[in-house]
């Protein structure tokens, strides 16, 4: 019995494993996706995401039989406003994160995605009044001396990976609050946003500006698909999180920003200057620490 419960368990870690990492496989690729609409506006890249992600993902929920808890959310009118919240904050880093990839920032969004971690180390403190190990606080610190380095060497002060990393983070922390599940949560934020973007997406064909329809089936495909690159991964994700210790999902995660690093440097080539360098070092240097931290924490807890 014992030995069937290990197999049965080895078997769920190994299919977690793929089912996260193949999520964070798509999401650290995204930029070449992404990078193939450079000649449409991010925010008509974001509205047409918004309105294909809406239809796939209400889709999903009727076939997967998430319609009785997709209803009661919108009955309950503190789920509903939390999750307005919440759908204002995703609309916004993923409009920065597209307009960062298509405008040669993907070094910063890598940053950003880097950080995130450790935002949520620290809005933990501030928010819940969790308490910090020590080598948490060496780790938020030295991450923190990282992008004051960048600021001062290099001259630029990188807003564009704090704010992804701040604005993910808050997201995370604010969905928290709200008992609904990610497919039902992302199906009705979608839903929330979904009458601004259509109303943007018919000023643009009125306009006559649209990229949709416009002859080029390439990039019409393109715009469709972006709905599978929004369920998809997150679908994954979520198979994956129930069959895998969190310690493992948080390693997992940096997949994704060491792909768009790669991506970043080595494809698309983006200047990488000794300050970058230096300021990286210290941030996986910091990642190392606390994920060192997080699984013995783990372990020792079990």
């Amino acid at each position: 019995m014992a030995k069937e419960r290990r197999s049965k368990l080895k078997s769920e870690s190994i299919s977690g494993a793929f089912y996260a990492g193949s999520a964070f496989l798509i999401w650290g690729l995204g930029p070449i996706y992404w990078k193939a609409l450079t000649e449409v506006p991010s925010l008509e890249i974001i509205v047409h995401r918004v309105v294909w992600a809406f239809i796939l993902l209400l889709t999903a929920v009727i076939i997967g039989k998430f319609w009785a808890e997709f209803i009661t959310a919108l009955k309950e009118f503190r789920v509903l406003l939390t999750l307005l919240l919440t759908a204002a904050i995703l609309a916004g880093n993923w409009l920065l994160y597209v307009w960062a990839i298509n405008n040669n920032y993907i070094l910063q969004g890598s940053l950003g995605y880097y950080i995130n971690p450790l935002v949520n180390v620290v809005f933990g403190v501030l928010f819940l009044k969790e308490r910090l190990r020590q080598a948490q606080i060496v780790a938020v610190l030295l991450a923190g001396l990282g992008v004051a380095y960048l600021t001062f060497s290099y001259g630029e002060f990188p807003w564009i990976a704090l704010t992804l990393a701040s604005s993910f983070g808050l997201y995370g922390l604010i969905r928290k609050v709200a008992p609904v599940g990610a497919l039902v949560g992302l199906s009705i934020e979608t839903m929330l946003m979904l009458a601004p973007a259509a109303v943007y997406l018919i000023y643009l064909e009125a306009d006559g500006s649209a990229a949709f329809l416009r002859g080029n089936i390439n990039i019409d495909l393109l715009l469709l698909g972006t709905s599978a690159l929004t369920a998809v991964p997150l679908t994954l994700f979520t198979a994956g999180t129930k069959r895998l210790n969190l310690s493992t999902v948080g390693l997992l995660q940096y997949m994704a920003p060491t792909l768009m690093w790669l991506l970043a440097v080595f494809y698309y080539q983006e200047p990488f200057s000794m300050a970058q360098l230096w300021t990286f070092i210290m941030i996986w240097t910091a990642l190392i620490i606390y994920s060192t931290d997080s699984v013995i924490y783990f372990r020792r807890e079990r």
